[in-house]
């Protein structure tokens, strides 16, 4: 596939990285924010947008939940990025000489044995392509980044150690969004269909309208809640489960589901990642 594909970050990022890895034929499009990348797509300037969703270790990614239903594109794909960190420094550092190391908040959270065994201070950063970036133009072999390796070409940083992420199942899942939908055939086997719906204020009614799935055999993979318009009783949830709304199981769950809901609504049918068979 050719074009170009918008992402959240600066040029290195992990989701660059993911949108090279998923669309090695398109030409990936940095953005200041979620919503920036998402303008690309709407006014043209991409065909897609690649938005992380959650995180093996860090959980949901905070803002897509809410911003993904009301910017009118659809979800037509998902990727899964295994994070792989690397130590990053300008040519000719070494470990030992290392004094402090740059990187967003989370990313230093997930090497803290590194920084436990240098005995280096951790310095928070906007991001981890801004950490690599930063680290490049101070131009000191007592700092180093932790980022991709992808950061480290664009920034001309050497590889001090690669792999020094804790856990080795770091990984970012995301949501490929297009302006339209793309549904694949009911025949299809392996389908994602991600959607959101609003439960009625009475009680027990998220246990009803979940029940229908139960009921039906549909496997719900995830079930985010959060608060609308900062009202206590106004609350949307977003799922992921596996089939397609033509299929007579999800179409019967779904029924089931507007019963209950004051609003249910589809945002995406695609085909689930081949990184799913393989999960642990």
């Amino acid at each position: 596939m050719t074009g170009v594909i918008a992402f959240q970050g600066l040029a290195g990022a992990y989701s660059d990285l993911a949108c090279r890895c998923a669309y090695p034929g398109m030409t990936t499009l940095p953005c200041p924010t979620f919503e920036a990348a998402m303008d690309a797509v709407k006014i043209g300037l991409a065909q897609l947008a690649m938005l992380p969703c959650e995180n093996s270790l860090a959980g949901r990614v905070p803002d897509i939940h809410h911003l993904l239903p009301e910017s009118g594109l659809f979800v037509v794909g998902e990727h899964f990025q295994r994070v792989e960190h690397c130590l990053l420094a300008p040519p000719g550092a070494t470990i030992p000489g290392l004094k402090r190391i740059h990187s967003h908040a989370v990313a230093l959270g997930q090497v803290r044995r590194l920084i436990a065994d240098l005995g280096v201070e951790p310095v928070v950063e906007a991001d981890t392509a801004g950490a690599a970036q930063h680290v490049a133009a101070l131009g000191s072999r007592a700092d180093a980044a932790i980022a991709s390796s992808l950061a480290g070409e664009i920034y001309g940083l050497e590889v001090l150690r690669a792999n020094v992420e804790d856990a080795a199942h770091n990984t970012t899942r995301f949501y490929v969004s297009a302006p339209r939908p793309a549904v694949p055939d009911p025949s299809t086997p392996d389908v994602i269909t991600t959607f959101v719906f609003r439960v009625r204020n009475v009680p027990a009614a998220l246990y009803k309208a979940l029940g229908g799935f139960a009921t039906n055999g549909v496997n719900m993979t995830k079930l985010e809640s959060y608060m609308l318009g900062g009202a206590f009783t106004a609350t949307q949830f977003l799922c992921d489960v596996d089939g397609h709304p033509e299929q007579p199981a999800l179409r019967r769950a779904l029924e089931e589901l507007q019963f209950f809901s004051t609003e249910v609504r589809v945002l995406g049918v695609y085909p689930a990642s081949e990184f799913r068979q393989h999960a642990p």
